[in-house]
């Protein structure tokens, strides 16, 4: 790895210098002089949009040419101590998610008939470092932030790929608040909340900023015990966050993170008996814990007004734990007449440590009078994975995460080093093209043990280390038009790399295909965008995700005629659609200066995400083994029809814009969607199978502020208390149903002195 990260550096370096070297030699005239935003935190500052388009080009990353929008956390008008994504994200259209905690401790969104569980398909990044518990190997988001500490929400679609690398989905970045635009040296800030089912949530946070410096740091507590029964949560965060001015060319930023969940985990329930009773709980000794740790080191150094570099460090130190009754819960966890005890518990236990390191370069240079931009960059990850499972946990009914042995415990390892570039060719002042390239190198590995046999012998997993090599390749192109409209359209490869549970095998009844292959693809989009002063904004566009080498298994015999199970690569899926948002208001196209106004918002995504071929085999009643090609079937958790939209009035002084009065009625509209890819109508009697019926949901929000330090936001969430469900789950945290919140009502007050 050291001689190949050695390459990767020289390379790096050596384009760098060049670029430097040409800059130097034929522009050294002071005339030439560039500006381009510097941080992410500035964009959308001031304005009284939540939603809206990034620029072409922010910080060292290109974003012209791009599906993407920049959710601005201090315009969003509802009560977002719970992390209500439905409403966060209801002007970025396509983005289907997971409404099965309504704690907001897990948060599951996905795109394009991609899969929500817990955001695996994207990129999940705060403040541009991994969170993920691996990118690469077990890509799942376990930590989300609090949304009161987010500043900007960052969302670029597959495009992105070549920037950031994994995954189909795209990048979701965290920007978290970094006191950047507090004008003093100090400022205190309290956000107190309370809602229905024992919610509380306690913010409270200091920030300023110096001659040369600003910080920022927070402590959050939320609780609650749930709108189901067997639900109960805590959350503490303490997160601090300081950047340096080191010269008028060189800055420091560090941040650090301290998180701490324990949530209940109520399990899953039958169709029967969620149409009797949606908060009904068959599990009250399961518990989840994910105490988190991370920390990030970022410098920047300006060369010029036209070139910048970004060095940034980070790390992770992290675990998952989960304790509980894991049967069907058709298989009830009662207490046994014999004993008078409950069964023993399975627990399991993960520990997860990444490191990594990424260098970005920026360059605005000009060839024949026209301004071009070059963005290149190199990236350095490790991460160790000890799992820990099967474990045989106490009987009683309290988090007790402590047990004497594991039968099963592995060791993941992943290395990555990834080399990229982008390039901004400007033909004109109306038509750019950007091609870019992406070099990716993973390996991977496992060791350890699955378990014991029935002679107490240690069973070692079969497993082979796998490296692979991408080279990914992808343009994109914007024309402008007038007023500030514009056409864009991307071409990018993707890829998904082969996952720790791709990689094990159980010997004797599981093989591993040695000829296993990493998800491989493309995402592209057409569209048409733009802004029009301060009463439109819009997005229109079609695209087409292609997704081929899905992982499943397969059974087949062996030469003595027995059945074996093979984990390989089954096939493809491919889906297309229409994502589109418009944000208007008419009462400011007649009159700009207008101290109210009627927003009108509508969000619509439209997605046929359908399978090629793709195999599965199932136990015929026999006892033989039927193969059946799931071609032209829908994929699992994509509902073709997403709509969102909202209707408000607003009220903001001219005379102090921090003065204003909001409020906002939200509809949200999800279509019917299949939970298995053999699209099963009929609901099983276990609840794991069958139709996740279309539902519509009304949100309220309402929010007073009568000065810059005071604020009051109240959000009645699902108002007309439909009952209604997202996801049916095959194991954790059901199975079975996963019912979504009924109505509750969230009241903040916000005081900053």
């Amino acid at each position: 790895m050291l001689s190949r990260l050695a390459q990767y550096v020289t390379l790096f370096v050596c384009l760098l210098s060049l670029n430097l070297l040409a800059q130097r030699q034929t522009y050294s005239d002071s005339s030439l002089h560039l500006e381009y935003l510097s941080e992410i935190a500035l964009v959308g500052f001031g304005q009284n949009r939540d939603v809206m388009m990034l620029p072409e080009v922010v910080g060292t990353k290109i974003n012209a040419g791009k599906k993407n929008s920049l959710v601005v956390m201090d315009q969003v008008n509802n009560v977002v101590a719970n992390n209500s994504m439905r409403q966060i994200l209801a002007k970025v259209p396509g983005i289907h998610i997971w409404e099965s905690d309504g704690s907001g401790i897990q948060i599951g969104i996905a795109n394009r008939g991609l899969s929500p569980n817990r955001s695996w398909e994207f990129n999940i990044r705060q403040n541009g470092a991994d969170i993920s518990a691996d990118p690469f190997g077990y890509p799942e988001a376990y930590y989300n932030p609090q949304m009161q500490a987010v500043q900007r929400i960052q969302i670029i679609r597959g495009a992105g790929a070549l920037q950031y690398g994994p995954q189909f989905g795209g990048l979701i970045n965290y920007v978290m608040r970094d006191g950047s635009n507090i004008k003093k040296k100090i400022q205190l800030e309290s956000q107190q909340t309370l809602g229905s089912f024992g919610m509380f949530n306690a913010y409270v946070a200091v920030g300023g900023s110096g001659k040369s410096s600003h910080y920022y740091a927070f402590y959050d507590k939320r609780s609650g015990h749930g709108y189901r029964q067997n639900s109960a949560y805590e959350t503490e965060t303490i997160y601090g966050s300081a950047i340096f001015k080191l010269s008028k060319k060189a800055s420091l930023s560090v941040d650090y993170l301290r998180y701490f969940m324990l949530s209940q985990q109520p399990g899953g329930i039958t169709d029967a008996q969620f149409l009797v009773n949606s908060t009904l709980s068959h599990r009250s000794r399961n518990w989840f814990s994910t105490p988190w740790q991370t920390a990030n080191i970022k410098f920047q150094y300006d060369f010029s007004a036209r070139s910048r570099l970004q060095v940034q460090l980070f790390g992770m130190n992290a675990f998952r734990h989960s304790v509980g009754n894991t049967a069907g819960i058709l298989e009830l966890d009662t207490i046994h007449k014999q004993t008078l005890q409950y069964s023993k518990r399975e627990l399991a236990t993960d520990q997860y440590k990444n490191l990594g390191a990424e260098a970005s370069f920026v360059s605005n240079y000009f060839i024949f009078g026209t301004k071009q931009t070059l963005s290149m960059g190199l990236r350095a990850f490790r991460s160790n994975t000890q799992r820990y499972q099967k474990g045989i946990g106490s009987s009683g009914k309290d988090a007790n995460f402590t047990t004497d042995f594991f039968p099963t415990e592995l060791t993941f390892n992943t290395n990555n080093l990834a080399i990229f570039a982008e390039q901004v060719i400007r033909f004109s002042q109306r038509f750019i093209l950007i091609p870019g390239i992406r070099a990716e190198r993973i390996l991977s590995n496992v060791s350890g043990r699955l378990g014991l046999d029935l002679a107490g012998d240690v069973i070692q997993v079969q497993s082979q280390p796998i490296q692979r090599n991408f080279l990914l390749g992808g343009v994109s192109a914007e024309y402008h038009l007038n007023n500030g409209f514009e056409i864009y359209a991307n071409i990018t490869q993707n890829y998904r790399p082969i996952l720790f549970s791709d990689m094990q095998a159980i010997p004797g009844s599981e093989q591993i295909d040695p000829n296993l292959k990493d998800a491989s693809g493309y995402n592209n989009d057409l569209g048409f965008r733009g802004r029009s002063g301060n009463w439109l904004y819009f997005d229109a566009s079609i695209f087409a995700l292609q997704y081929n080498n899905r992982i499943g298994r397969i059974t087949r015999y062996n030469d003595m005629g027995n059945p074996l199970t093979v984990k390989t690569n089954l096939g493809n899926s491919f889906s297309k659609g229409i994502e589109a948002i418009v944000d208007i208001d008419l009462v400011k196209k007649w009159n700009k200066q207008s101290s109210w106004g009627l927003p009108i918002f509508m969000g619509y995504s439209f997605t046929q995400a359908t399978y090629g071929n793709h195999y599965i085999t199932n136990i015929n009643p026999s006892g033989g083994y039927d193969v059946f090609n799931l071609k032209g079937n829908s994929i699992e958790n994509a509902p073709k029809n997403i709509l969102r939209t909202g209707l408000g009035y607003q009220q903001i002084s001219t005379a102090n814009p921090q003065r204003k009065f909001i409020i906002q009625v939200q509809l949200s509209c999800v279509s019917e969607s299949f939970s298995d890819a053999n699209n099963t109508l009929i609901a099983s009697a276990s609840g794991i199978n069958g139709m996740i019926p279309a539902y519509r949901i009304w949100d309220f929000n309402t929010t007073f502020q009568p000065n810059k330090r005071l604020h009051f936001k109240m959000s009645i969430n699902n108002f007309s208390n439909h009952r209604y469900f997202t996801r049916r789950a095959g194991g954790y945290p059901g199975p079975g149903i996963i019912p979504s919140d009924g109505r509750s009502i969230l009241a903040c007050i916000g005081i900053i002195l």
